[in-house]
């Protein structure tokens, strides 16, 4: 009954392949506020390339002065010796006016900027290989909740078949207890053994809905929703061998976007240092201003002869001295490179000491896969052999449980033994860079 269940459970929930949850992992949450990280960069690069481009500015509107009262002091000669003076105190008055002008300015030479530019680019392209990176990892992680679901799935069909086993020799113990060839403590014991049989499916079921839970959360589908992780098809075949360490190490280097990086966030570093020091070097500007202006709005409008004023001019600057803040921001980014540079040193060594780990753990598991499949097919013997003796009455209900429960074990060990090898090759792939051969070009 129970095994009934379970497959019209997988019947209703929703098929997935192994190469569908590759692609929906590189696209799942983490990996999507990466993307988001590199449209934010170019963005970025866009406002640096803004200041290289023509700056144009149009000011216009009328304007009201309010002139309160004044007094003044007049002197006014009337003759060769003498003069009078005169105080006038003038009253307040308000005097509007209406001007527009347009303005423009573009940069001539400016080193700080294009190095700004330039750091921009560097930036756009460290913060894309940092989305690789993520994406990879996303990916490693979908692949392993994958196969730790169809691992669910084989299971329940291992305890199912061993369950299968249970109600056959319970069969074969009731029709040998009603011939009078055993007692009836063999059958009680099948049925124990059946009721535990049953007990480890059921308890098999919650772990197949936690990874159900887990797989469909990863890859951004509803957490309700059931999977089936479709046969990838590879547990029945020979595990291909790990590639030559040399060989994996050497891609790692090539293809690893960490690595690229960080060896673009060394330059972004050297770019910072550069525009600093663009502070030695004179800036060059051009800036070219039209205003009109006018008392009256009328004439503003109708007499556009009057009232202009145009204004041009090349500007150099230079900043011959203040007070070392050049200097200082030039050695606070010297520091900064050699820290970039020893971030990058490590991490190209841990990354080596990665991929010889994974390719360590991958041979490790395709030796225990062979020897995990040898193994199942001496417990398959025994357990022949254990029936045969039993309907031969020379043995008992416990050495055919005993067979059974070393044939279960042996296959489920060969299940665990075939899908490590999976996610050991996956992730050997992942450490190499090339997981994603489209990313690692």
């Amino acid at each position: 009954m129970s095994g009934f269940l379970v497959v019209a459970a997988l019947l209703t929930a929703t098929p997935i392949t192994l190469e569908e949850t590759r692609q929906l992992g590189r696209k799942n949450t983490q990996a999507l506020q990466a993307e988001l990280d590199v449209a934010v960069a170019q963005e970025d690069q866009r406002v640096a390339r803004s200041g290289l481009l023509p700056q144009v500015q149009l000011n216009m509107g009328p304007s009201l002065n309010y002139l309160g009262r004044r007094r003044q002091v007049f002197s006014v000669p009337i003759s060769e010796t003498e003069t009078v003076t005169r105080e006038v105190v003038s009253s307040s008055n308000t005097a509007d006016s209406y001007s527009a002008s347009l303005g423009l300015s573009q940069v001539i030479y400016n080193r700080g900027l294009w190095k700004q530019l330039e750091q921009a680019g560097v930036n756009v392209d460290a913060i894309r290989n940092q989305s690789i990176e993520e994406a990879d990892t996303s990916e490693l992680e979908a692949i392993r909740r994958f196969f730790n679901l169809f691992l669910s799935q084989a299971t329940l069909d291992v305890l199912n078949a061993t369950a299968k086993r249970s109600e056959e020799q319970l069969e074969r113990a009731r029709a040998l207890f009603q011939a009078g060839r055993v007692g009836k403590a063999e059958e009680i014991s099948a049925q124990v053994n059946l009721g535990n049989d049953r007990i480890n499916i059921v308890q098999r079921q919650n772990q197949l809905v936690a990874d159900q839970v887990q797989l469909a959360v990863w890859l951004a589908r509803p957490g309700t929703e059931a999977m089936q992780a479709v046969d990838p098809g590879v547990l029945q075949q020979e595990p291909a061998p790990a590639p030559a360490l040399d060989d994996a190490i050497r891609q790692a280097r090539e293809h690893r976007a960490l690595l690229k990086a960080l060896q673009q966030r060394v330059r972004v570093a050297e770019l910072q240092r550069a525009i600093v020091q663009g502070d030695y070097i004179p800036r060059v500007g051009l800036s070219a201003q039209y205003s009109h202006t006018s008392q009256a709005p009328g004439p503003f409008f109708s007499e556009p002869g009057y009232g202009n004023i145009f204004s041009g001019g090349v500007n150099l600057t230079w900043d011959l001295f203040n007070g070392f803040n050049t200097q200082a921001q030039s050695a606070r980014a010297q520091v900064n490179i050699r820290k970039a540079e020893l971030t990058f040193a490590q991490t190209a060594r841990e990354l080596e000491a990665e991929v010889r780990r994974a390719h360590q753990v991958l041979d490790g598991q395709i030796a225990s896969a062979k020897l995990a499949t040898a193994n199942r097919a001496v417990a398959q013997q025994g357990l022949a052999l254990a029936e045969e003796r039993f309907r031969a009455g020379a043995g008992s209900t416990l050495d055919v449980r005993d067979a059974q429960l070393k044939l279960t074990q042996a296959e489920l060990v060969l299940l665990q033994s075939r899908i490590d090898v999976e996610i050991a090759r996956y992730a050997l792939f992942r450490a190499m860079g090339t997981l994603n051969p489209g990313d690692s070009q």
